[in-house]
């Protein structure tokens, strides 16, 4: 297997959709500061509302995307919640895009 780079790392996430939105998590602003270093992946998980039903959906998707890709890659996921702007972007794509 070559060496994976950020790129890859981006690529995968990049695919991971939201449960109940059809976008990605990164369309939606969610995933943000992506460091990857010597088989160790660290990134910042957004979220409009830390108490979110979906964050334990949210968190093992990524790190499955992420294992399913390597699995010997070390994932640490810091959550913090949206500013204003974050979640009026988030909003307004979550609206278009609600799995009714």
């Amino acid at each position: 297997m070559t060496e994976l780079t950020r790129t890859d790392i981006e690529k995968t996430l990049s695919k991971v959709m939201h449960p109940e939105i059809n976008h990605s998590l990164v369309d939606l602003g969610m995933i943000e500061d992506v460091v990857y270093k010597q088989k160790h992946v660290s990134l910042t998980l957004n979220l409009p509302s830390l108490q979110v039903p979906v964050k334990g959906i949210l968190v093992e998707s990524i790190k499955k995307a992420l294992a399913d890709l390597d699995s010997s890659i070390e994932v640490e996921i810091n959550i913090e919640q949206m500013t204003e702007q974050q979640r009026e972007k988030f909003m307004k794509m979550a609206k278009e895009g609600w799995k009714l």
